[in-house]
């Protein structure tokens, strides 16, 4: 078998992107495919669409070591798994359908903008008030519409879903490890078509690194969700939204 397209020096960067994203979305359920196009877009250079097509294959993969990860450590809610579940997916298959009839773009600085104001409230309740951990009420809407925004938007799941979680005042860790696992399946069930299309030949070079460095981060992401103090999960969750949501308003409005 000829390996020879394997180049270590193309590899690395990729590798470290997908490392460092999968690292922050392990930890605290979010922004793998923002910090990921975001650094393949504005530092490498890489066009969004083709960005974005790498993204989507990879997530497949680290998804599933990443739910797989969190369920050893423990941190995985059972009946929140399949509450979020079923929705996630009919969410995910309603806005893969609509999405070639309504124009996502238009709705995205808007959603955006709302994740903004989540984050900055996460961030506001982790350093002025200690969590005090609840059932969560709304659960089966939150996974529809996660669902849906994650197909039609091109992400949104982990955002929407563990933000809005966590203001219920669900268990931090319990939620970036259940939110982390089901979206495995919503990903697979959103990209079966795609992944079929795109063939074998693609995961060589830059989708290869960002395979790799995804599952080699998977398990510290998950070791790091389980170790974290609720408030200090809280003030970095409320930081990345606020900060990945912003800067998400700031490229759809130029």
């Amino acid at each position: 078998m000829d390996l020879g397209f394997l180049d270590i020096d193309t590899l690395l960067p990729f590798m470290a992107i997908g490392f460092a994203a999968q690292l922050v979305d392990g930890a605290l359920g979010m922004a793998f495919g923002v910090i990921s196009n975001t650094l393949m877009v504005g530092v490498l250079g890489v066009p969004p669409a083709l960005a974005s097509q790498r993204v989507h294959l990879v997530e497949c993969f680290t998804t599933a070591t990443s739910g797989i990860s969190h369920l050893l450590h423990g941190n995985i809610d059972k009946r929140l798994f399949f509450k979020l579940l079923i929705p996630g997916i009919v969410g995910g298959v309603l806005g893969a359908y609509v999405l070639s009839s309504i124009d996502a773009g238009v709705i995205k600085p808007f959603i955006l903008a709302y994740l903004s104001g989540i984050g900055l409230y996460i961030l506001w309740r982790g350093l002025f008030y200690p969590p005090k951990v609840k059932d969560p009420k709304v659960i089966a809407p939150l996974g529809l519409v996660g669902g849906f925004l994650d197909a039609a938007g091109g992400g949104g799941w982990g955002p929407v879903v563990t933000s809005n979680l966590l203001i219920q005042g669900a268990d931090p860790r319990k939620v970036v490890g259940t939110v982390n696992s089901v979206e495995f399946f919503l990903t697979l069930t959103v990209s079966a078509v795609f992944i079929y299309h795109l063939g074998v030949a693609d995961l060589a070079g830059a989708t290869l690194g960002l395979l790799i460095g995804g599952l080699l981060a998977s398990p510290l992401g998950a070791w790091a969700a389980k170790h974290l103090p609720a408030k200090q999960m809280l003030i970095l969750v409320g930081f990345v939204l606020s900060l990945t949501s912003a800067y998400g308003v700031y490229r759809a409005l130029i």
